[in-house]
């Protein structure tokens, strides 16, 4: 991808991204509330459907010095999502007429982890791949500033914890510098496309993955309270944010 698409893509959806975090976040308390979610399994899964999935559980959770069982419970329900956006998201997408512009947006900003987010774009086509990617990186980079809020609100900010728990999410660091490659220095260019199709294995064997450690063990261990808020969360993300799409309230400006 080129950095001039990369900035252009970032910058329209720096606001949406925003909104779409705050809404998703007091939804997400909120649903956890009612539903009686215990411990800190309801704070992960709406930070991991607020912003980008298991790399948010995995930056949020020790601040808030979650046991493994949290931590499986919300990766498994993140994770068991991610798989059915993968395959749902492009057939809605067709149904519905959406443009490739008006998909990327919706996965970008409906879709948990960015690796969920590249296939379903990359599957719908080039132009949503592009925007789809960049929005969802700029909505990722808010892990940052929920981590550290996340542990100025738990007053957990002693050098052996809080603040040297917070995990940057360094493939956004390795997105932008691989932008950068790709714009200035010749030799990338001319490599793009064997680059590309590396890359592309990699996502397949990662999404691959990724399903093989979804099982039934792992379906029943996540417990009927917290997939029920995952799922209930996810589809107020995704349906709010298709709506607000179609209607031309969000939209990618060009």
């Amino acid at each position: 991808m080129n950095l001039h698409e990369v900035l252009k893509a970032g910058r329209s959806g720096f606001i949406y991204t925003a909104l779409g975090i705050s809404f998703a976040l007091l939804a997400g308390f909120a649903l956890g509330k009612i539903l009686r979610v215990q411990g800190n399994s309801s704070f992960l899964i709406t930070a991991g459907t607020a912003i980008c999935g298991g790399s948010a559980i995995a930056a949020i959770g020790p601040i808030l010095q979650a046991d493994d069982e949290e931590m499986a419970v919300a990766l498994g329900t993140v994770f068991v999502l991610n798989s059915v956006a993968l395959l749902l998201f492009p057939p809605i997408g067709g149904a519905l007429h959406l443009s490739q512009s008006q998909f990327g947006l919706w996965a970008a900003l409906a879709i948990h982890d960015t690796s969920s987010v590249v296939g379903a774009a990359a599957k719908y086509g080039q132009q949503a791949l592009v925007i789809g990617t960049t929005v969802k990186l700029a909505r990722a980079l808010w892990i940052v500033p929920l981590a550290l809020a996340t542990a100025a609100i738990k007053k957990n900010k002693t050098t052996t914890g809080g603040m040297s728990n917070i995990q940057f999410p360094w493939f956004i660091l390795f997105f932008c510098l691989a932008a950068v490659l790709n714009t200035y220095v010749p030799v990338i260019q001319r490599g793009s496309q064997v680059i590309f199709a590396g890359g592309r294995f990699g996502l397949i064997a990662t999404l691959f993955l990724i399903g093989t450690g979804i099982s039934r063990s792992t379906l029943k261990e996540v417990g009927w309270r917290p997939l029920l808020q995952g799922i209930l969360l996810w589809a107020a993300v995704g349906i709010a944010s298709l709506y607000f799409i179609r209607i031309g309230w969000i939209a990618f400006q060009k």
